[in-house]
C-alpha cells in the first residue's frame, strides 16, 4: 500500500512505556497507535470523537480488528502513521492504517479497523450519520475538509 493512496497521517514516537525489556514496542502498543490514528484522522475533520455531546451523534465502537506485524519497533523510532477510512457501510465504518518508519517506505506494520456506530443508550449499532458520511467521504476523495460549521449536529459551540 503506497503512501499516496492516503490522505491524511501523523507522527508519533515510539515511547518507553510501550515497549518491553529490549525497548521492542509489544503487540499490545498498537492497539493504542491504532486508537491515536482514529482520534487524530476525525480531529482533521474538525470531529471530536471523544466529546460527550458530539459521542450522542456519532461514536464508534470497534468491532473488528485485523493487525498485520512486517517488522519490530523500537523506543524511540518516529513513526508515520498513515489512515483512512475505505468503506462506509449503513451502521459500520471500516478504517486501514499503516505505519512506516519516518522518512521510510518500509511498512513497518498494517491494519484494518471495523467500527460501528454505536449508541451507549440502547447498547445498539446506529446508522452511520449523513454529515459523518459527507466529511469522510468528500475528504478521501478529494483530501479537502470541509467546515465544521456547515454541519450543525457536530459544530462545538
Amino acid at each position: 500500500m503506497p503512501k499516496n493512496d492516503f490522505r491524511f497521517h501523523f507522527q508519533l514516537r515510539v515511547r518507553w512505556s510501550e515497549c518491553d525489556a529490549q525497548g521492542i514496542a509489544w503487540a499490545g502498543s498498537y492497539m493504542e497507535y491504532l486508537e491515536v490514528a482514529q482520534s487524530e484522522y476525525y480531529r482533521n475533520l474538525g470531529v471530536r470523537i471523544y466529546d460527550d455531546r458530539q459521542r450522542t451523534h456519532f461514536d464508534n465502537a470497534t468491532v473488528k480488528i485485523t493487525l498485520e506485524y512486517m517488522s519490530p519497533l523500537r523506543v524511540d523510532d518516529m513513526l508515520d502513521i498513515y489512515c483512512r477510512v475505505t468503506r462506509i457501510g449503513s451502521t459500520s465504518m471500516v478504517q486501514e492504517t499503516a505505519i512506516y518508519l519516518q522518512g521510510s517506505d518500509e511498512l513497518v506494520h498494517r491494519s484494518e479497523t471495523v467500527s460501528v456506530n454505536y449508541d451507549s443508550s440502547t447498547g445498539t449499532a446506529r446508522t452511520v450519520p449523513d454529515d459523518i458520511r459527507e466529511l469522510v467521504t468528500h475528504f478521501e476523495r478529494t483530501g479537502e475538509v470541509l467546515p465544521i460549521d456547515g454541519f450543525p449536529d457536530l459544530a462545538l459551540n
